[in-house]
């Protein structure tokens, strides 16, 4: 199989505050796109690493990304008004030769080298469909009009991460029959789940979380010098 990695980078993120498109804002001196990337193309078994670029900064995104696709080829394509749009125009500029492929948020810059190997070897083995996730390990709740309907139980309850890894068959044939007009999804994976495939799930990551707000940039600051310190903590 040949597998390709593609990285949702489109979007602005307003939550993080001013600064431009979310995945160009600086996480320790450096875009977060950048650490997204160099961890996609350190990876064993990716093959290519197409990146979905704000349509109005393609060449500095290319410039930025210029030295950091080691071992991968790399890729920058004009993304989308929203994060499905995004996935279907890098989906179409993947060569006829790619069988497999990750999709990830440049919002999760530290997803870990050995996630996205995780994620590959159980498409490698013969899975449609693979999510990483984390057990929930807060009480959650249903709430309508301020009030509590229910208290859900957590035991069966897993936050799930990217890269979310596809056959390229499946990925495709997922967005084909997806309707924009109905229910909103908010990962690929919801949209392979309505085609009524099995979606298999593997132990997430703790450093792959989601920069969403000035707080999420901060823990990732100082989860980088903990990987930077001499013995790693």
């Amino acid at each position: 199989m040949s597998v390709a990695a593609i990285v949702a980078a489109a979007g602005q993120g307003l939550r993080l505050g001013p600064g431009g498109p979310k995945a160009l804002q600086l996480l320790a001196g450096e875009p977060m796109l950048v650490h997204a990337v160099r961890a996609l193309s350190a990876a064993r078994d990716i093959d290519l690493v197409v990146v979905a670029a704000p349509p109005d900064r393609l060449e500095e995104t290319r410039a930025l990304l210029r030295d950091e696709h080691h071992g991968a080829e790399l890729d920058v394509v004009a993304g989308g008004a929203t994060r499905s749009d995004s996935v279907r125009r890098a989906l179409s500029a993947l060569p006829g030769g790619t069988t497999a492929v990750l999709v990830h948020d440049a919002a999760r810059p530290l997803a870990p080298v050995r996630l996205v190997e995780a994620v590959a070897a159980a498409l490698l083995a013969g899975a449609d469909a693979v999510v990483p996730g984390v057990p929930v390990v807060d009480t959650v709740k249903e709430v309508a009009d301020g009030l509590v309907t229910a208290t859900l139980d957590r035991s069966g309850l897993f936050a799930v991460q990217t890269p979310q890894g596809f056959r390229r068959d499946v990925l495709e044939r997922a967005h084909a029959e997806h309707d924009p007009a109905g229910p909103a999804v908010t990962d690929d994976a919801s949209m392979v789940e309505r085609l009524g495939l099995a979606v298999l799930v593997v132990p997430g990551d703790e450093e792959a979380f989601k920069v969403t707000r000035p707080l999420d940039l901060l823990l990732a600051e100082a989860v980088l010098r903990r990987r930077e310190a001499p013995d790693g903590r």
